[in-house]
C-alpha cells in the first residue's frame, strides 16, 4: 500500500517545473517507495502562470500568495523554487507549519538565512532536501568510493569548475539574479556553491581559502515586463549590475589537499562546462558533467606517463541501476532531479535523512560567505 504525500511547489520557473516533472516521475523508477507525491498546490505570483502549472500537470489548486500554502492541511511538503531572497522567510515559515521542505541552493542570500533555515527544519522535526543535484551523478559517486578507498593514493590537489555563458550576452535582462538585495551573490551562489558541495562531498572540509571576484558586464537593461530563466531585454532602462560574474578560488582542505575552485556566468563559449579532476600521489579521476555517465580514471603503479582510461559507470555505481540496465546508456541533468526526490520522499517516509540537506547547504554557503569577505579583503580566511 503506497501512501499519499500532499505536494506543493512555490515558484513556477524552470526549476518549479524540474521538480514538478521529478515528482511526476520518481514511482516510475523507485516503484518500491512507501509514499506517492501527489500535487496538490502551485504558488506562483506572476498571473497565469499557476494555473499553465496546474493544466499541465494537474495541481488541485493555485495561488499567488505562497502563505496560502503553510495553512494548507493537504500539503505535507513544499519545493521551494523561488527567488533567492524569499528562501529565508519561505523555508522558515514552512518548517515552522510543519512542512518538510525541498529547497533550491544557495538557502538565501548568506550563510546566517540558510542556518535559520536549518535551525527551523530541526526545531519542527522535519525533513530536509537541498537542491545540489551533482553529486547525485553516479559518476560522481563512483569518484568519491574510488578516493575513498584509496585507489589514487592520498589526494595532493583537485581543480572543481563551473563555466557558463547564460549571463555572458550584454542584452541579458537586469532581473533579480543580478542586485545584491535580492539576489544576494552572483556566480558564488548559482554555480559555486555546486562546487563548494562538489568539494567537500569529495574532500572533506576546507580550512582556508583565499578569492579574487569580478565583474565582466556592469550594466543590463531592466525588464518591462515578467521574465523567466535569462531573457533578453532591449530598450529598458540600464542599471547596474551588482553581483560578481566570475571567482576564482585557491582552497585547503582540512585532509591535506589542495584546490582550485573556479566559476564563470559569462564564459562564452562555455555551455554547463562542470567538473572537476582530483590528483593523488598513485591516480587520477576525471568527471566532465557534460559526459555525465563516463569517469577518467587513472590508476596503477607507473606514476609517469601512466594512461587514463575511461570508465562508463552502470548499474553498481550511485543510483544509476533505476534508470538504466546496463553501463554506457545515458542518463540526464532531470535524472538527477528525480533521485533528488527519491532521497527526499525516502527521508520524510523513514524519517531519517538521506542525500544533501540543510546542514550541506550551511556548510556550502559558509564558504561562499568566506569567498565574499576574502575578496573583499585579498586575505586566506577560514569558512
Amino acid at each position: 500500500m503506497v501512501d499519499a504525500l500532499g505536494v506543493a511547489v512555490i515558484g513556477f520557473g524552470w526549476m518549479g517545473r524540474v521538480h514538478t516533472q521529478a515528482y511526476a516521475r520518481v514511482l516510475h523508477h523507485y516503484p518500491q517507495l512507501p509514499l506517492r507525491p501527489r500535487l496538490v498546490s502551485v504558488a506562483e505570483e506572476v498571473p497565469g502562470r499557476a494555473e499553465e502549472a496546474a493544466a499541465q500537470f494537474g495541481f488541485a489548486s493555485t495561488t499567488r500568495d505562497w502563505r496560502e500554502v503553510a495553512t494548507d492541511p493537504r500539503v505535507q511538503a513544499v519545493s521551494i523554487t523561488a527567488p533567492n531572497f524569499l528562501h529565508r522567510e519561505i523555508g522558515v515559515a514552512m518548517a515552522e507549519a510543519g512542512k518538510h521542505i525541498w529547497i533550491e541552493k544557495p538557502v538565501g542570500l548568506t550563510a546566517e538565512d540558510a542556518r535559520a533555515v536549518a535551525d527551523a527544519v530541526t526545531k519542527a522535526g522535519v525533513q530536509s532536501a537541498v537542491g545540489f543535484n551533482y553529486r547525485n551523478a553516479p559518476a560522481v559517486a563512483a569518484a568519491r568510493e574510488l578516493i575513498a578507498a584509496g585507489d589514487i593514493g592520498t589526494v595532493t590537489h583537485v581543480r572543481i569548475r563551473l563555466f557558463s555563458d547564460y549571463a555572458a550576452h550584454p542584452e541579458g535582462a537586469l532581473t533579480w539574479r543580478y542586485e545584491r538585495e535580492r539576489g544576494g551573490s552572483g556566480v558564488l551562489g548559482d554555480l559555486a556553491s555546486h562546487g563548494a558541495d562538489l568539494a567537500r562531498f569529495l574532500l572533506g572540509d576546507i580550512a582556508s581559502l583565499t578569492a579574487d571576484t569580478a565583474i565582466f558586464v556592469p550594466e543590463r537593461a531592466r525588464p518591462t515586463g515578467a521574465t523567466a530563466g535569462h531573457a533578453r531585454a532591449t530598450g529598458g532602462e540600464l542599471g547596474p549590475v551588482e553581483n560578481e560574474d566570475y571567482v576564482s578560488c585557491l582552497l585547503r582542505f582540512a585532509c591535506g589537499a589542495h584546490g582550485v575552485l573556479e566559476a564563470s556566468r559569462v564564459a562564452v563559449g562555455e555551455q554547463n562546462n562542470y567538473g572537476f579532476e582530483v590528483h593523488g600521489t598513485k591516480g587520477a579521476v576525471l568527471w566532465d558533467f557534460r559526459r555525465m555517465n563516463e569517469l577518467g580514471v587513472s590508476r596503477g603503479t607507473a606514476y609517469q606517463d601512466q594512461p587514463v582510461s575511461t570508465v562508463y559507470v552502470g548499474p553498481g555505481h550511485g543510483e544509476y541501476a533505476a534508470f538504466q540496465p546496463g553501463a554506457a546508456n545515458s542518463m540526464g541533468y532531470d535524472d538527477l532531479k528525480v533521485i533528488e526526490a527519491h532521497r527526499f520522499l525516502r527521508s520524510i517516509a523513514e524519517g531519517t535523512s538521506y542525500g544533501a540537506t540543510l546542514a550541506d547547504a550551511v556548510h556550502s554557503a559558509a564558504v561562499l560567505d568566506a569567498m565574499a569577505r576574502s575578496a573583499e579583503s585579498g586575505t586566506w580566511v577560514t569558512p
